[in-house]
C-alpha cells in the first residue's frame, strides 16, 4: 500500500499521542498554566509598543500587573508582523524579568580591581561632571582649514539595542547638540 506524506503524518501523530496517553502524559499542566495566565493577563494593562531590537518595527503588546511585566506578545493588530514575533522577539520578556540583570550602577575606580554600587544620585552627576570637563577640553569651533564644526571628537557614544524608536531619535539628538562626531547603534537583524 502506498501513502501519502499527509496519511503518514496522520498515523504518526495517532500513533505518538496514543503511545503519551499510555504512558501517563498529560497536557493538564500545561493546560493548567494557560488558564491562569489567560485570567491574569484579562486583570492586566495591556500596553502597545515597538520591538527594540531591530529596525523592522514590529508591534508588540506588554501585560502588567502589579508594576511587573507578565506577558510581551505580538501584537496582532499591528500592521507589520500581525502578530508574529521573531525569535529576539519573543525572548523580550526574560529581558524584563531576568534574575541576572544589572539593576545597580557599578562603578571601578580608576587603578581598583573591585567594582563598588553606586545611587543613581550619585551616578548621574558624576557622568555629567565627565562629559561636560571632555567636551570643554576639547570642543572645536573650526577645523584646520578654518571651516566652521562645533564638535568634540573626544566622545563617541555606542547605543543600546534595547531601546526603542523614540528613544533612539530623543539619545540621537542630545549627543548631536553635545557636539558628538561619532555615534553608533548596535542593532540586531
Amino acid at each position: 500500500m502506498q501513502a501519502t506524506r499527509r496519511e503518514f503524518l496522520k498515523v504518526s501523530a495517532l500513533t505518538a499521542g496514543v503511545a503519551m496517553t499510555g504512558m501517563g502524559f498529560t497536557l493538564a499542566p500545561v493546560e493548567a498554566h494557560a488558564a491562569a495566565l489567560r485570567k491574569n493577563l484579562r486583570e492586566a494593562t495591556r500596553t502597545t509598543t515597538i520591538c527594540p531590537f531591530c529596525a523592522v518595527g514590529c508591534g508588540l503588546e506588554v501585560h502588567v500587573s502589579g508594576g511587573k511585566v507578565i506577558n510581551i506578545e505580538g501584537d496582532s493588530e499591528h500592521p507589520i508582523n500581525e502578530g508574529t514575533t521573531c525569535s529576539k522577539g519573543a525572548s523580550l520578556y526574560q529581558m524584563a524579568n531576568n534574575e541576572n540583570r544589572l539593576t545597580k550602577v557599578l562603578r571601578r575606580a580608576p587603578f581598583a580591581t573591585d567594582w563598588e554600587e553606586l545611587s543613581w544620585d550619585e551616578a548621574i552627576p558624576m557622568i555629567a561632571q565627565r562629559i561636560k570637563a571632555t567636551r570643554d577640553a576639547t570642543f572645536e569651533t573650526t577645523n584646520a582649514a578654518g571651516n566652521v564644526v562645533n564638535r568634540t571628537l573626544s566622545i563617541a557614544s555606542l547605543g543600546s539595542a534595547a531601546m526603542d524608536n523614540e528613544e533612539c531619535w530623543l539619545y540621537q539628538k542630545f549627543l548631536r547638540a553635545l557636539g558628538l562626531v561619532y555615534i553608533e547603534h548596535q542593532a540586531r537583524n
